[in-house]
């Protein structure tokens, strides 16, 4: 994607300044002259920035305002390591709630809606963003948070809720309560704003339907605001990407090589307007691709594909990489698997076995026909021999937050 004289003009000016700002950029860049980076070919020399590199900043190293300036901090998880921590300046938290807004707005959403906010809180930047975002745009807010299904439903009927923000595993064990207790009709829901993880066609056409709703897949990341820099229209084909406080590149994840817009690669964004803790070419390892050409929803806003997966997701059997990604490619267009899926993978009498448990709504005495086509179209495609396990629905876990779907036992 070529960069516009608008984000030639930010990142000219922001380069200007960050090593006297920045200590975690005064250092990483200690060794080059970035008055000289210019162009976009100057600016794709650049190092790129990532998680490692945040983590060792912990905790405000990455600050590039005085203390006093910042007015809240958010985190990642930390479940993989030292946690990065995000610090926002006031403008920061504005910004990104006008980012928010232009989500909502894109889906369709207005101040006479009512958002049933279900991501968590606290560290995390989901709730609170989805909250602030809903406030801005003027719509009454339920701030939920994750878990209480009982109490969800109950809020849900009982304040007329209009839009679902969730986890798309979340909105799935919603979507099956609701049709379990058949009170499809109490619910007053229209619209579903989805993110945080990937999922596949046959999910999204599960909780569109025994919801009722129009699903939008939601884009960000704790590193980048949070969620609410991207989302898909009406459309559905692609996220459309708020290029007036991003800039975006695909790159090669082995080479680090820009890619040629169309191409699946990963995604790598640098912050225009971020003034606690801007990143500069930040690996995201999301994969995508840039789709070229005009929306017919009228958007001037650049589109991004839906996130097919992530590099850190592979993981390597018999010599062979494999993402969950492929496996949800197959299975998605099996007519008699549901969206559900679990890949465990083994090391048993010195071989590794890979077993793949899928939901079906065909009794027993069916499925292993339903298996042995399983394996054939997955040895075609990703080249492994599985162990396919038909299961009933609603037999693999659901999760309130983010379900894992590959689990390797082998170490």
């Amino acid at each position: 994607m070529k960069m516009n004289d608008y984000q030639t003009e930010k990142i000219t000016g922001i380069l200007s300044t960050i090593k006297e700002k920045s200590p975690f950029y005064g250092k990483k860049f200690e060794k080059i002259d970035l008055s000289k980076v210019r162009t976009q070919e100057d600016f794709e020399k650049l190092p790129f920035t990532d998680k490692e590199d945040l983590r060792e900043a912990y905790p405000l190293g990455l600050k590039a305002v005085p203390e006093k300036d910042i007015v809240r901090i958010h985190s990642s998880s930390g479940t993989t390591g030292v946690p990065v921590i995000i610090p926002y300046t006031k403008r920061d938290v504005e910004d990104w709630g006008t980012m928010f807004e232009r989500c909502y707005r894109m889906a369709g959403l207005n101040s006479e809606d009512v958002v049933h906010v279900t991501p968590g809180y606290g560290l995390w930047t989901a709730g609170i963003g989805f909250q602030y975002g809903a406030e801005k745009l003027g719509a009454m807010v339920i701030p939920m948070g994750p878990g209480n299904t009982d109490k969800q439903i109950m809020m849900m009927t009982d304040l007329h809720s209009t839009a679902l923000c969730a986890t798309s595993s979340y909105a799935l064990l919603l979507s099956e309560e609701i049709k379990k207790r058949g009170i499809r009709d109490k619910i007053s829901l229209r619209k579903g704003i989805i993110g945080s993880e990937r999922w596949g066609d046959k999910m999204r056409e599960r909780i569109a339907n025994d919801l009722g709703v129009e699903l939008y897949d939601i884009y960000g990341l704790t590193e980048i605001y949070g969620p609410g820099i991207g989302i898909s229209c009406s459309y559905e084909n692609g996220i459309h990407m708020w290029d007036d406080y991003l800039y975006f590149e695909i790159i090669d994840p082995k080479t680090g090589k820009v890619l040629p817009d169309g191409q699946i690669g990963e995604l790598v964004i640098t912050t225009l307007l971020k003034e606690g803790a801007p990143l500069i070419r930040y690996r995201t390892h999301d994969l995508t691709r840039i789709i070229t050409g005009d929306c017919p929803c009228g958007s001037r806003y650049p589109r991004i594909d839906i996130i097919t997966g992530r590099t850190d997701d592979m993981v390597k059997v018999k010599g062979t990489n494999i993402f969950p990604a492929q496996f949800d490619s197959v299975l998605s267009a099996m007519k008699d698997v549901e969206s559900e899926y679990q890949i465990m993978i083994d090391h048993l009498e010195g071989k590794d076995i890979v077993t793949v448990f899928f939901e079906t709504k065909l009794p027993e005495d069916k499925r292993t026909t339903l298996e042995k086509e399983a394996a054939k179209r997955l040895k075609d495609a990703v080249g492994i021999t599985v162990v396919p396990k038909a299961v009933g629905i609603g037999d693999l876990p659901r999760s309130e937050k983010k379900t894992n779907r590959i689990f390797d036992n082998r170490y």
